[in-house]
């Protein structure tokens, strides 16, 4: 059967998404959801929905959703493009901008989909290794025609200050897209960089700090050139009636995101300071998550123990530049207090 499968698909390696069990028992912290509950709009406007509508097509450029994103971010609805997903973006992104000859460059370690997504459209791959502290510094004279710049970076939580980021979209020849999927908890953000330079695109996703992973909705705001091209290559109905509504009204309730996202906040300090303590090493996170390296055993043995105690995190294999760290979403306090406590437990050689 490989005749039928074009050569590049054959070679690639597919995206594995993180573990998604369902057992109840599981403190899950692998996948950087938000454990708190979103908009209590979210229920309300579900609740009104007249299920005829579902029967016909749903708005295929979302204007009244865009018309919401444009208001947030001050801008105009012509310069944003909904997704399916940030990963629609992404691909999407690829498509458009970058020819069969061009290339496509991102941080390595970062999100593992840009070069999935880069070996699909089989185009070429220029990663940019992130130093011994996951700090960044551009190759002399690197090109590509598109480079994804995630900010904060994951999985690492680190955050590259806008001081670094201008400069670079401003030099570099083709575009950027500064992918903010955590900008909410960050203590900066790039989106105005977007509204000013022609090459550079800001994607956003109610995945983390709305608690709307499941509702698959993402967005990138950027020059309207840009944003047409996006427009003219996506799938004719891409982003579903109840998809848009649910974010619509989470969108328009800031005081519940921000809530929630305070709430991660300070559990993130807590639970880093008392990792630190505990002689972990842990990365100043601009995150949902936090990015840490055990002490006294190996990042893969401490993974095992710690699903012995029924707590998952997120461990990346034995790549040179992750084998050592573990990602550890931050869940309510209850379950990060199981977490610590089962930390010790493996510390302490306890069962």
């Amino acid at each position: 059967m490989n005749h039928l499968i074009r050569k590049s698909v054959q070679a690639m390696a597919g995206y594995v998404p993180g573990e998604q069990p369902r057992d109840a028992k599981l403190v899950k912290l692998n996948t950087n959801e938000n454990p708190y509950l979103p908009s209590a709009d979210v229920q309300d406007i579900l609740s009104m929905i007249d299920i005829a509508v579902l029967a016909r097509y749903p708005d295929p450029v979302c204007l009244e959703l865009r018309k919401v994103i444009a208001e947030l971010h001050g801008c105009e609805v012509e310069q944003v493009f909904v997704g399916n997903g940030s990963d629609e973006v992404l691909a999407l992104c690829i498509r458009a901008f970058v020819e069969r000859q061009g290339s496509v460059g991102y941080f390595d370690p970062s999100y593992s989909l840009y070069p999935i997504l880069a070996d699909i459209e089989d185009v070429e791959k220029k990663p940019v290794a992130l130093d011994a502290a996951f700090g960044w510094q551009m190759p002399a004279d690197y090109a590509a025609s598109l480079f994804f710049l995630t900010n904060p970076n994951a999985p690492t939580s680190l955050q590259y200050s806008k001081a670094n980021v201008e400069p670079f979209v401003k030099e570099f020849g083709g575009v950027v897209l500064i992918d903010e999927a955590y900008a909410d908890f960050a203590q900066e953000n790039c989106m105005d960089l977007a509204l000013v330079n022609e090459n550079v695109l800001v994607a956003r996703t109610l995945s983390k700090s709305y608690s709307l992973a499941g509702i698959r909705l993402g967005y990138c705001v950027g020059n309207t050139e840009l944003i047409g091209a996006l427009y003219k290559i996506k799938d004719s109905y891409n982003v579903n009636y109840l998809t848009q509504e649910v974010a619509r009204v989470a969108i328009l309730d800031q005081n519940t995101m921000k809530a929630n996202v305070q709430a991660i906040i300070e559990t993130r300090k807590l639970v880093s300071e008392k990792l630190t303590d505990l002689g972990f090493a842990v990365t100043n996170s601009e995150t949902n998550f936090l990015w840490i390296k055990p002490q006294g055993i190996s990042a893969k043995a401490f993974v095992k123990e710690l699903g012995k105690k029924n707590i998952i995190v997120r461990y990346f294999g034995d790549d040179e530049h992750t084998k050592d760290y573990l990602r550890v979403t931050i869940g309510t306090a209850p379950e990060m207090f199981a977490f610590l406590d089962a930390v010790e437990g493996i510390l302490n050689g306890s069962e």
